[in-house]
C-alpha cells in the first residue's frame, strides 16, 4: 500500500530540463533553483554563477517579497526531470546544512509547498475494496476494506458476531485490520494480526484513506554496514546523517523514489538515502490474541524483575527506598552528567563519544541493566507507555534515534556529531513509542 506517496503533477511538470557542465540552460530550472534557496533560507551561494544569478533575480526577488507558495509553483513550471532538478540544487549548493529543528531540505520544502497545494494524484473514489489482507492492500493500493479502530482503549474481537460470544482477543485504537464480511446486525467479520472475528461496526471506520495514513508508517530498513543520509537525492550531497544496518527510518517522501531515493526524517535532519540500500515496509498496529497478550505481559513482567533487581544489585537508586520511579530519575540524573561530551558513530563511551543508542546502552549499563546498541531494537525493550504517562528515565523512539526523557518535556540524547551529547524538546520530530525499563 503506497501510502503518502508524494507527485508532482503533470500540469506542474511540463518540459524536461537539460544541464550543460556547471551551467544551468533552463529558465524553468533557475527559477526552481531561486526558489529552493528561499525555503533554505540561503541566497548568497547564488553568487558562485553571475550568469544563472541574473537569469533567476527577479524570480528570487518576487518570493522574497511574498513567499507564496503559488510563487513557488510559478518558479518551477516547465520542469519534468527530476534528476535536472536535484542538479540545479547542487549546482547552487542550495541545502547545505540541517536546521537545529530538522527541516526539510531546500529541495523538499519547495517541491512540498508545491505538492501540499496540488497534489490531487489519489482519488478516494477509485479505490476499490477487493483486497483481502493488509499485505495485499499494501501491494494493490486498494484500501476499500481496510478498517482502523477509534475506540479509547480497544474493542474486543469475537468468536460469533454477538456480545456473549467468546473474546479471541482485542483490536487496540488505531489498530488496523481487514474487512472480510458484514452481518446483518452490525457486525464486521474482520482479520488483524493473529486474529479472526467479529467488532462491532460501530467501532470501526472501513475504507478512509487519510486515517490509514495517520496511523501507518512508511519503513525504510538499513540492509548495508553504514547508510548514509544525504542532503539531496544525489551521493554527491553532503552526508547528514548515518545509520547501521539493521536500524530503520520513518519513509517521508517518495517522489524520486523512481531514481533510486527515499525522503526520510533522521535525527541529522530530514535528508535522501539510496533505495539500494533499504528494504520497505509499512508497519502499523494489529490485533493481539488472548495467548499474545497473556506471553507478552509476562515476559514484559519478568524483565521488569529482572531490571529490578539489576538496578539493586547495582546500588544507583537515587533515594534510600528502592521504586520504578526513583531508579527512573537516578537513570535521568547520571544522564545528564554527560552532556557536552562528543557523539560518535558506532560508539558507546560516555566520555570519548558515543551514538544515540550506545548512549542509551550505557547509561543503562550502569544500572545493571543490559540493552541493545540499535535504536529500532530499543523499540521493543522494556514495556510501553503512553507518551502523556512518560517518566524520568524512559526511552523515547524516533525515527533513526533514541533518547532518555529527564522529565517537563525534556531529554537527553546524543544528537549529531556537530551537537554532541545535548538536552532538547521532546517533541522536537515524531515520537515513535515510549518504553519503561523499570
Amino acid at each position: 500500500m503506497k501510502k503518502n506517496l508524494i507527485k508532482i503533477t503533470a500540469a506542474m511538470l511540463a518540459a524536461v530540463t537539460v544541464f550543460s557542465g556547471s551551467q544551468v540552460t533552463s529558465e524553468a530550472a533557475k527559477r526552481f533553483a531561486g526558489a529552493g534557496a528561499l525555503a533554505a533560507g540561503t541566497l548568497d551561494s547564488f553568487s558562485d554563477n553571475k550568469e544563472a544569478t541574473a537569469g533567476v533575480s527577479a524570480s528570487i526577488e518576487k518570493a522574497m517579497q511574498s513567499a507564496k507558495v503559488s510563487d513557488l509553483m510559478a518558479s518551477v513550471e516547465g520542469i519534468e526531470d527530476k534528476e535536472a532538478i536535484v542538479a540545479a540544487l547542487e549546482n547552487y549548493k542550495v541545502g547545505i546544512a540541517p536546521t537545529p529543528k530538522s527541516e526539510k531540505t531546500a529541495l523538499s520544502s519547495a517541491v512540498q509547498a508545491l505538492i501540499t497545494e496540488t497534489n490531487k494524484a489519489a482519488d478516494d473514489s477509485e479505490i476499490l475494496a477487493s483486497s483481502e489482507t493488509v499485505e495485499e492492500a499494501e501491494k494493490t493500493g486498494n484500501v476499500g476494506n481496510i478498517c482502523v479502530a477509534q475506540v479509547n482503549d480497544y474493542v474486543n474481537v469475537r468468536k460469533e458476531a454477538s456480545e456473549d460470544s467468546e473474546i479471541l482477543g482485542k483490536l487496540y485504537d488505531k489498530s488496523v485490520g481487514v474487512v472480510l464480511d458484514e452481518t446483518e446486525n452490525g457486525w464486521y467479520h474482520i482479520s488483524s494480526g493473529d486474529v479472526d472475528g467479529y467488532v462491532k461496526s460501530d467501532y470501526v471506520v472501513v475504507g478512509d484513506l487519510d486515517l490509514i495514513k495517520s496511523v501507518t508508517r512508511n519503513v525504510a530498513t538499513v540492509t548495508a554496514e553504514t547508510l548514509y543520509i544525504h542532503a539531496l537525492p544525489s551521493a554527491d550531497s553532503d552526508v547528514w546523517d548515518q545509520l547501521p544496518k539493521g536500524d530503520d527510518l520513518t519513509v517521508i517522501d517518495f517522489q524520486f523514489q523512481d531514481i533510486g531515493w527515499l525522503g526520510v526524517t533522521a535525527d541529522g535532519g530530514d535528508g535522501y538515502v539510496s533505495t539500494e540500500y533499504v528494504d520497505l515496509s509499512v508497519e502499523f498496529v494489529k490485533a493481539e490474541s488472548k495467548e499474545a497478550e497473556a506471553a507478552r505481559l509476562k515476559k514484559e513482567a519478568e524483565e521488569r524483575q529482572k531490571a529490578n533487581q539489576a538496578a539493586k544489585a547495582s546500588g544507583k537508586t537515587s533515594g534510600s527506598k528502592y521504586s520504578g520511579g526513583s531508579t527512573g530519575s537516578a537513570v535521568a540524573d547520571f544522564a545528564l552528567q554527560f552532556v557536552g561530551n562528543p557523539y560518535v558513530y558506532g560508539g558507546s563511551s560516555l566520555t570519548n563519544g558515543t551514538d544515540c543508542s550506545g548512549f542509551v546502552m550505557s547509561v543503562y549499563a550502569n544500572f545493571g541493566v543490559g540493552l541493545p546498541h540499535s535504536s529500532s531494537a530499543d523499540r521493543s525493550v522494556g514495556y510501553a507507555v503512553d507518551p502523556g504517562s512518560a517518566q524520568p528515565g524512559d526511552i523515547v523512539c524516533y525515527s533513526g534515534h533514541v533518547a532518555l526523557y529527564i522529565g517537563n518535556g525534556k531529554i537527553v540524547h546524543a544528537s549529531t556529531s556537530k551537537t554532541g551529547i545535548i538536552v532538547s524538546d521532546w517533541g522536537y520530530k515524531s515520537i515513535l513509542a515510549v518504553r519503561r525499563i523499570f
